[in-house]
């Protein structure tokens, strides 16, 4: 089956489909013996004999992820023409070949993800939701209209990191807008001074050690694969079922009548089983908790309020002014 050389190239685990036309085009590919620099030309890997820089291309069966911590001062390559150091250097115990996907800045520092599966680094490549998330300490505090100032001209949601004694922040965008971000940083007087890439869509560093690399779970790749899919950005969250409450009934108090629910009868319409007693206000035996024996025996028992005298607060607003004596003229 004819495909393209970038795709065969890129599923065989030995670039990136972006990375491929590179090669495709400074001359490294060659196709039974001719070497092919014209971009879209097709080949079958079933049949044609294709090298790249002199190797034989084999396709890889076995799909390897890694997710490495990549300390500062350490080139995003496999290998550096210039004799620097190389993510191939920290990859102790990896025999397969593997390419990063994307790349991170000679000076930064976190998240870097590999892989030998060419179309899951083509597809990350080129979803522009795909977010990632960086931590950026600055030399200066921003304030709340320079942080409102950023989001909107480079779409990164900025929030300060607490717990820190340095102006840290993270820093959430999609695009590959860092570059932007850092140089209208730059524009306002907040200088960069270290940068670290914490999360690559659901991918987190989380506890990785710096220069260590682990492996992603199973549901963590397939989550990757989700994220980065043509048209995953249309698929909905799905809320949750609302719970049907049964309506409110009270209950009755124990030693206590049940006038509540013969209220809420009466009032519903439903006037079965509601009689005058039921509705009528509790009278003050009922109320009264104090102990028998020191009750009143009855109403006729009980000590009579003392007569109203004629300087009693209720009747003094009744009285007449007193009458001020005439004068004469």
């Amino acid at each position: 089956m004819l495909e393209r050389l970038q795709k065969i190239i890129a599923r065989a685990g030995i670039a990136s489909r972006r990375h491929a036309e590179e090669l495709i085009s400074s001359g490294m590919v060659t196709v039974n013996g001719h070497t092919v620099t014209e971009m879209g030309s097709k080949a079958d890997e079933s049949r044609d004999h294709i090298k790249v820089n002199g190797r034989l291309l084999r396709p890889e069966k076995e799909r390897i992820y890694l997710l490495l911590n990549k300390p500062p001062e350490i080139v995003s390559t496999m290998s550096d023409p210039e004799g620097r150091r190389a993510l191939s250097d920290l990859l102790h115990g990896v025999t397969q070949r593997v390419f990063p996907v994307g790349r991170l800045e000679y000076h930064a520092m976190g998240l870097v993800f590999l892989t030998n599966d060419g179309d899951l680094a083509n597809l990350m490549l080129k979803a522009r939701h795909l977010k990632q998330t960086y931590n950026l300490k600055l030399k200066t505090l921003l304030t709340f209209e320079e942080i409102e100032s950023l989001s909107r001209a480079t779409g990164a949601h900025i929030v300060r990191l607490k717990g820190k004694g340095a102006p840290w922040y993270e820093v959430t965008l999609s695009e590959a807008r860092n570059d932007a971000l850092r140089t209208r940083l730059f524009q306002t007087g907040h200088a960069v001074e270290k940068v670290k890439r914490v999360a690559i869509g659901n991918l987190a560093l989380e506890s990785l050690a710096p220069g260590r690399h682990r492996a992603p779970s199973d549901a963590e790749v397939a989550t990757l694969l989700r994220l980065v899919q043509p048209g995953s950005e249309a698929i909905a969250i799905p809320r949750r079922p609302r719970i049907k409450r049964r309506p409110f009934t009270p209950k009755p108090k124990p030693g206590r009548p049940s006038q509540r629910a013969a209220l809420t009868a009466q009032r519903a319409g439903n006037h079965v089983g509601a009689t005058s007693a039921m509705v009528a206000p509790p009278s003050k035996r009922e109320t009264d908790y104090s102990p028998r024996e020191n009750r009143p025996a009855s109403n006729a028992a009980r000590p009579s309020r003392a007569p109203r005298g004629p300087l009693d607060r209720r009747d003094r607003s009744r009285q007449a002014p007193p009458s001020r004596p005439k004068k004469n003229r």
